[in-house]
């Protein structure tokens, strides 16, 4: 598959040293380690990435510094997501600056739009650069769905070639394509249905579970595309349990935890997010275990 947003893009996360400041050495081996472990691309300054942390400047630094050390090995895709138009525009600005190939954006953060409103978000954002902008329904967070019918009407947004798909009613996947003729491109934004995603047509997934596994994440989605769904079964139950904690309101925190669990590097967050409770830093440690144990099941073809 050689389409921009296809394959495992990693939503690289941006580590932070105990002052909280950005840690450019352990964000450039964090690049290096996804790429060899087989990312097709990557997504900077998503929600996995603390955007919402993160100043305007510091922004365009991530985008520019994954850029810089991916060296042309995977296309970077930025995600732009704000509450206005003309900041996503600005955001999105800034992002080709520093030399991303693609664009990734929710409809407003902070504004309950319609659908009129939404169109005309995603036309503004689109405009600002040349680059293919993805869109990201993420209702849970945004509380804006954008339901296949008007995903299948912001396709015909200049720029606009592809969604995330987060609502997690993966029969929308088939709808979309349908509704699209296939002209929209579907990713899988929910780690916790990804195979199901996968099966119904989905060709990307901007992934959670591919920051901390990304080997097995790609294997995962290599053994659905060429239709081995015996060992995409056996690679999904040990990811699964990591795979849930994409899907809960803390998944910045559980995801660096199981990085440091795993012995890369996490590290802290930028408030308001604080550190897990004893409870919940246990569920990373079971989640990871069960991913260790990948290792020593029996192999599946």
């Amino acid at each position: 598959m050689s389409s921009l947003f296809a394959g495992v893009l990693p939503a690289v996360m941006t580590p932070f040293d105990a002052g909280l400041a950005i840690d450019d050495s352990e964000l450039s081996a964090t690049v290096d380690w996804l790429i060899g472990a087989g990312a097709s691309g990557l997504v900077a300054t998503g929600t996995m990435g603390e955007a919402g942390a993160l100043s305007e400047a510091e922004r365009e630094h991530v985008a520019e510094l994954i850029v810089g050390t991916a060296g042309g090995r995977v296309p970077v895709i930025a995600g732009v997501s704000s509450d206005t138009p003309d900041r996503a525009a600005r955001l999105a600005r800034a992002a080709q600056r520093a030399g991303v190939r693609g664009l990734m954006c929710t409809p407003p953060t902070t504004y309950r739009a319609d659908d009129r409103e939404i169109i005309a978000y995603y036309t503004s954002a689109a405009a600002a650069t040349d680059l293919p902008l993805m869109v990201y329904n993420n209702p849970s967070v945004t509380h804006n769905d954008m339901p296949p019918r008007l995903i299948a009407e912001l396709s015909g947004v200049d720029n606009v070639a592809a969604v995330k798909e987060t609502s997690g009613d993966v029969r929308r996947i088939a709808e979309i394509l349908d509704l699209t003729d296939g002209a929209m491109e579907v990713l899988v934004g929910g780690d916790d249905w990804a195979l199901e995603g996968f099966a119904a047509g989905a060709t990307g997934w901007i992934s959670g579970c591919g920051v901390v596994a990304p080997a097995e994440s790609v294997a995962l989605f290599d053994a659905c595309i060429a239709g081995s769904f015996d060992r995409a079964r056996h690679l999904y139950r040990h990811l699964l349990p990591l795979a849930r904690l994409d899907m809960e309101p803390k998944l910045v925190q559980y995801f660096k935890a199981a990085l440091d669990e795993t012995g890369r590097y996490g590290g802290p967050c930028r408030p308001p997010r604080l550190p897990l409770t004893a409870g919940e830093a246990s569920r990373v440690a079971a989640a990871v275990e069960t991913l260790r144990r990948l290792a020593d099941a029996p192999a599946h073809q």
